[in-house]
């Protein structure tokens, strides 16, 4: 009820706030869906925004605290840099929710498809971007593999039109230290920009914290009608992880203060760092038309320990891929457009997983000797990845103000996995291990895996007026699997048996400017079929089903001249849509983690001229916390508190309490193993800064 009543109270205030103010704003670019800068309005389907001001605003050490401020995005903060995304979803864990979303950096993926990491938005630098923008749902044509239940894409700020200088310094509980700098300068036909910063966290829990660095510099350059962007990215990690808490039968066990702040794994890591280098090459042609190409490098390297599994092995892997995105853009007479391309990239990753702990400290489920969990190696291999994917995105007017947006994308993926290791299910050393079922670990042996997917997408825009549009949407995701579903197998798997997971989307929405109020609603239902999940019992299951329906609102509006009120609000439900016995799971069962109600109420006080205060209110329904529905986390209700003043044209001041009310909260609640498990919230915490121009 509590989520309803939130619900109502954002709908009620807003419809007050009509007779307030008649202020239009302007419909906001996005780039996105379609690679190229179009009016919001435009679009059939939704894009959520992050502006540059907002995230000068908030100041992030997470980017959670930057999406969870958009409709239907819900993301975990677990423990330092970690993270796990909900776009339209229940908050996925394991392989297959590193597959279920598709984090971009100017468009490109920060990882390549097969080989994503659910963390994987840690590595942009959302901190000094210049917006983010995130798709709820499917994908257009532009996108493929990976783009399932949304995309998040980060964009760098341009360089600036006169010498920008600045630098920003802050601090905050547990040892928080921060450091951020930017250079910037245009002459000419060129400029460049160069942000920095760097991060220090000694952690709120025992033996925990982190030191993170990012780096990006863009360059532009314009002569004739061509126009390129060049964007190199870096971004290292080194982390001290904090582990789940556990408890057998207390379900508010995050609540003592003791237990919070405590670390059963105080051994664990994350050692990560990643490069990429783009540069993308536009030119208006002599008939009008667009050619970009965008050639682009990455690397990537990470080794953390799993503590969150009983074998507490140590992971490292690595991914090299070099890659180009192509589209030609017509303007057609009628007002009509059509864009086509090819995306094309390859990729080699490798991997070793190894367990330094003792059969008996792994095998938390019998007596010595049982142990299906063997100290040594576990899995060591390597794999090639190719990919090509053609791809057409086509408007036509049909009517003066109705516009008929359709696409259509065929991904082909190939892997060529070589297994370095001793093929089946046996020890390092070739022995089998002394439980039942043998060694937990499946190596497949070499072997090659080919996928081809079409996403088609079909979309109709209907314009009220200047400042209104209905429309519909029609698509189609899809994502190949990731090679850690296919080759780091278990006992129960079979090989060659993962196939690509599917997802179709039918979504309607509205959204506009109505007296003074920018709205947008939509409402979705989507199903999903060849699921790949890890279930309860840390066992992966393929094969699954499932149906995710919802309502998300988005409002805002000024009160008053300075003072303007924001809410966000999103009801879902997300549901099994098959039966597993074996592991609780019945048809319509809530998906676990999966919270039905989700609210972010913002009201904003412009108190002086470029000073502005902010206080947000979080709400986060109860969810289930297994897949059996019998355990459950009643959900919180967080308060945030920020200040921003300018104290002159050089130096502004800034400050935020979060969680001002000293609320007791689970970042994240789950069950399995049979305890109950929590990353404990942070409790109040002060922050304050200053940025310096010269």
């Amino acid at each position: 009820m509590k989520g309803w009543a939130l619900f109502c109270c954002g709908l009620v205030a807003s419809s007050h706030l009509s007779a307030a103010t008649s202020r239009q704003e302007l419909d906001p670019l996005v780039i996105t869906n379609t690679r190229e800068e179009t009016p919001l309005s435009n679009l059939a389907g939704n894009t959520g925004l992050i502006t540059q001001e907002e995230i000068e605003l908030i100041r992030p050490d997470h980017v959670s605290e930057l999406l969870n401020r958009i409709p239907g995005v819900y993301v975990h903060r677990n423990n330092g840099q970690e993270n796990l995304v909900s776009i339209r979803s229940p908050v996925l864990t394991g392989p297959a929710a590193a597959g279920s979303f598709l984090f971009m950096e100017e468009g490109i993926p920060l990882r390549a498809a097969g080989f994503s990491n659910i963390n994987g938005l840690s590595e942009a630098n959302v901190e000094q971007a210049a917006r983010v923008e995130v798709i709820r749902g499917p994908g257009s044509a532009f996108y493929g593999s990976n783009a399932m239940f949304g995309l998040v894409n980060v964009l760098s700020r341009a360089p600036s039109d006169e010498l920008e200088r600045n630098i920003d310094f802050s601090v905050g509980p547990h040892g928080l230290a921060g450091f951020k700098t930017t250079l910037s300068d245009s002459s000419n036909n060129q400029g460049y920009r160069l942000n920095f910063n760097a991060h220090h966290d000694g952690g709120y829990r025992d033996d925990s914290g982190y030191d993170q660095q990012k780096l990006t510099l863009r360059h532009d350059f314009q002569f004739n009608q061509t126009e390129i962007k060049t964007v190199l990215s870096a971004f290292n990690l080194n982390q001290e992880t904090a582990s789940f808490i556990k408890s057998k039968n207390d379900d508010e066990a995050y609540k003592d203060t003791s237990l919070s702040t405590s670390n059963t794994n105080p051994e664990a890591y994350r050692d990560w760092k990643s490069f990429r280098l783009s540069s993308s090459w536009s030119t208006k042609l002599s008939n009008g038309n667009r050619l970009t190409i965008t050639p682009y490098l990455r690397d990537n390297e990470m080794r953390f320990l799993r503590h969150f599994v009983p074998e507490q092995s140590i992971s490292e892997s690595s991914h090299k891929s070099i890659g180009a995105q192509t589209a030609y853009s017509m303007e057609l007479k009628g007002n009509h457009k059509l864009i086509f391309g090819t995306d094309l990239e390859f990729t080699r990753g490798v991997l070793e997983d190894t367990q330094t702990i003792t059969d008996d400290e792994a095998n938390p489920f019998g007596p010595s000797g049982t142990s299906a969990r063997p100290q040594g190696k576990h899995y060591d291999y390597e794999v090639s990845a190719y990919t090509i994917a053609p791809y057409l995105h086509s408007e036509w007017s049909v009517a003066e103000q109705t516009r008929l947006i359709a696409g259509l994308r065929f991904e082909h993926t190939q892997y060529d996995y070589d297994n370095k290791m001793l093929d089946g299910n046996t020890k390092e050393d070739g022995t089998a291990c002394a439980a039942a079922t043998g060694c937990l670990y499946l190596r497949p042996s070499d072997r090659k895996d080919t996928f081809n997917n079409f996403s088609p997408k079909l979309g109709v825009v209907h314009q009220l007026n200047d400042s209104n549009s209905l429309y519909a949407n029609l698509s189609r995701g899809f994502r190949a699997p990731q090679t850690i579903e296919l080759y780091h197998l278990q006992n129960k798997q079979v090989e060659g048996a993962g196939d690509s997971e599917q997802i179709d989307s039918l979504e309607i929405g509205t959204k506009g400017y109505l007296n003074g109020i920018q709205y947008n609603i939509a409402l979705y239902h989507m199903k999903r079929k060849n699921v790949f999940f890890r279930d309860g019992e840390g066992l992966n299951v393929t094969g699954g089903k499932t149906k995710h329906s919802g309502i998300e609102i988005g409002l805002s509006s000024p009160l008053s001249r300075n003072i303007d009120l924001a809410t966000s609000i999103s009801y879902a439900r997300h549901k099994y849509d098959f039966s597993r016995a074996a592991n609780g799971i019945e048809s319509g069962n809530d998906i676990d983690t999966a919270p039905r109600h989700q609210s972010n109420i913002r009201l904003g006080w412009d108190f002086l001229s470029d000073s502005r205060a902010e206080l947000e209110w979080i709400h986060i329904g109860k969810y289930y916390t297994d897949a059996s529905n019998d355990h459950q986390y009643d959900g919180h209700d967080l308060v945030n508190l920020r200040v921003n003043q300018l104290v002159t044209k050089q130096l502004k001041l800034y400050g935020r309490i979060s969680n001002l009310t000293n609320t007791k909260y689970a970042e994240r609640a789950d069950y399995a193993f049979g305890s109950y498990r929590f990353f404990p919230g942070e409790r109040r915490a002060l922050h304050i800064g200053g940025s310096l121009s010269f």
